[in-house]
């Protein structure tokens, strides 16, 4: 497989203006040696001055795919990103006053048939501690004959629980499925279409959105051999979404430019608890020593997989940078960031600090 730096793109800004700062030959020496197949975007400046990004480093070194019509590729399928947009759609809903972290799943969803729906409240939700079923332990739930049964309100997720909310927390997607069903019952829209009208439609996406079904999305490989397709519409608000990796970084970038979130919202939203091994509402957040860096550098990470397609995303506040990455391949590993080495740790640590300069 031949990869290249398919692109390396300072948008409205002079060649030597957009390369002075940016590590561009240190992050793409991570990428070659790591043999990364997929597409990685980076960005370094949110500047409420612009719209567009003082420095970006865009990469692109995919397996071969037909033509499927698409003019500039295709889309990726977004995985668990799609639970940190919930979470960013659940406190816009905060800010208005429309939900209450601290109160309970039935306070919005009194149809709710769980016997955890008077006590579990919309932050275990948010932070997978409100002992639901988990559907990663019945693997048919998302096979076509388990259509009926995927209603968050009655179906699987309303099934037997697991323990009593606000333990430890324990990955699940039925809390975030349950949570598209609160944004319903509170706006009146499908999570999807609020999706649409909150943050695809303000943010000037073309192709992003729910259940696009595979003709949408780039596939993934498994030991070189490309995997069975895939239906988004079965992991509704937990994994449905799908867009371009530029997407995720405008939403980012809005985050940090306070554009979705006011303050106060997006504290509380990226309060990462040590105690529940740094998770915050909907994504984990950490301070963690990056090679080259002179001092523990705050990360905001989201991380997804379905089928053989991976997904990290990386927001680090303090350096204003917002890193993206696609895995087409499996096997591939991602490293943990925290373990200081392996593939997500040496990017981070390319583009924030290159050659201990920061």
């Amino acid at each position: 497989m031949i990869r290249t730096l398919a692109a390396i793109l300072a948008l409205s800004l002079p060649a030597a203006a957009a390369a002075k700062d940016f590590p561009f030959d240190e992050v793409g020496a991570v990428i070659r040696a790591a043999q990364f197949e997929g597409d990685i975007v980076i960005s370094d400046s949110t500047d409420p001055a612009r719209d567009d990004y003082p420095a970006r480093f865009s990469w692109t070194g995919l397996l071969p795919e037909p033509d499927r019509g698409w003019p500039d590729g295709l889309t990726w399928r977004w995985a668990s990103v799609t639970k940190q947009v919930i979470a960013i759609l659940i406190m816009r809903e905060v800010e208005r006053g429309t939900i209450d972290l601290d109160k309970p799943v039935a306070t919005y969803l009194p149809a709710f048939g769980s016997a955890n729906a008077g006590t579990a409240t919309i932050r275990n939700l948010l932070q997978h501690r409100a002992g639901l079923p988990n559907p990663a332990d019945t693997p048919e739930f998302y096979g076509a004959e388990f259509k009926g049964s995927r209603d968050p309100v009655t179906g699987f997720c309303a099934g037997p629980v697991t323990g009593a909310p606000g333990g430890d927390w324990a990955y699940n997607n039925c809390d975030y499925m349950v949570l598209g069903a609160v944004l319903q019952a509170v706006t009146g829209l499908s999570w999807g279409k609020l999706f649409e009208r909150d943050i695809a439609k303000p943010l000037g996406f073309e192709f992003a959105g729910a259940y696009p079904g595979e003709q949408f999305t780039r596939w993934g490989f498994i030991d070189g051999k490309r995997e069975e397709e895939v239906d988004l519409s079965t992991y509704g608000a937990s994994a449905g979404l799908y867009g371009e990796p530029d997407d995720i970084i405008t939403i980012d970038n809005a985050l940090m430019r306070g554009d979705l979130l006011g303050p106060a919202a997006l504290a509380e939203m990226w309060k990462g608890d040590p105690a529940l091994g740094y998770m915050a509402l909907g994504q984990w957040v950490f301070e963690v020593p990056l090679k080259g860096c002179k001092a523990p550098v705050r990360i905001v990470e989201r991380r997804g997989d379905v089928g053989a397609v991976q997904v990290r995303n990386f927001i680090l506040p303090d350096k204003q940078m917002a890193v993206v990455a696609f895995s087409q391949q499996k096997p591939f590993d991602f490293g943990e960031v925290w373990q200081g080495s392996g593939f997500s740790h040496d990017l981070l640590a390319a583009a924030a600090c290159p050659q201990g300069t920061q």
